[in-house]
C-alpha cells in the first residue's frame, strides 16, 4: 500500500469510528506525525492535501520544515515532543501549536518568546495519566490548577489537554480520564489516540488523533 492509500484508509477509518460514536468525521483532526522522517518523505503526504503534522523534537524539526512550509504555507506544525526551556524560542518560532506544556517553568519561558515574538501560539497542557516515572505530563489532580495559571496569569491560549497512555495498559480508562479533566477545566479539544488505538481515542472523545507509524511505516 502506497502512502497515498495509507492516508485514505486512515482517513476512512477515522470517519467511520466518529460517526458510529455518533460524531462528525471533521470533528477529528489527523496529525500526522513525522518525525525521524525528512522532507522527500513528508512532501507526498502534503502533496495529498494533509496539511496537520506533529513533531518531537525542535531540532529535527527545524532541518525540514522552514523549507516544507515555504512551498505550503497553510501547514500546521504541532510540537508533541518535551520541550526543554533552552529550546522555547526556536519552538515558538517554528510551530503553530505545542502540545506539551507540562510545568510552570515552560509554561512561563513560552509566554515570554510569543510576547517577543509577538505570536500567538496555541497550546495544550500534556497530562501523565498513569503516573510514570519516566514519562512527562502533569499529574492529573494538578492539571486544572495548572491550566488556570496558565491562562489567567500567562495568558497562553491552552485550548487542550494531551496525554499518552501506558503502553502496556488498555487506554479507555486513560482517554476517559483526560475527557474528564478536559470538561474540569473547560478546554474543548483532546488530542490523544496514536496509530495503534486512535480508534478507541475517538470513541473517547479525541478531536485529534496523532498517527505516525500507519501512515508513513515503521522508522
Amino acid at each position: 500500500m502506497d502512502i497515498e492509500a495509507r492516508l485514505a484508509d486512515i482517513k476512512e477509518r477515522i470517519a467511520t469510528t466518529a460517526e458510529k460514536a455518533g460524531r462528525k468525521a471533521a470533528d477529528v483532526t489527523l496529525v500526522a506525525v513525522s518525525k525521524t522522517f525528512d522532507g522527500d518523505a513528508i512532501q507526498p503526504v502534503i502533496d495529498c492535501g494533509q496539511r496537520v503534522f506533529g513533531e518531537n523534537r525542535v531540532q529535527e524539526a527545524q532541518g525540514k520544515w522552514p523549507a516544507l512550509k515555504g512551498k505550503t504555507p497553510d501547514i500546521e506544525l504541532h510540537l508533541i515532543g518535551p520541550l526543554q526551556s533552552n529550546k522555547a524560542a526556536d519552538a515558538v518560532a517554528l510551530f503553530d501549536v505545542i502540545e506539551s506544556v507540562d510545568r510552570e517553568k515552560i509554561a512561563r519561558v513560552l509566554a515570554d518568546e510569543c510576547g517577543k515574538q509577538g505570536k500567538a501560539l496555541r497550546f495544550y497542557v500534556q497530562v501523565n495519566t498513569g503516573l510514570e516515572p519516566q514519562k512527562a505530563g502533569l499529574d492529573p489532580r494538578e492539571t486544572a490548577a495548572f491550566v488556570k495559571l496558565c491562562r489567567d496569569e500567562l495568558k497562553l491560549t491552552v485550548e487542550g489537554l494531551m496525554c499518552i497512555p501506558p503502553a502496556d495498559e488498555n487506554p479507555g480508562p486513560h482517554f476517559a480520564l483526560l475527557a474528564k479533566l478536559a470538561r474540569e477545566c473547560d478546554v474543548e479539544k483532546l488530542s490523544m489516540g496514536m496509530s495503534g488505538d486512535f480508534e478507541t481515542a475517538i470513541e473517547f472523545g479525541a478531536t485529534s488523533v496523532r498517527v505516525g507509524s500507519a501512515l508513513f511505516g515503521t522508522r
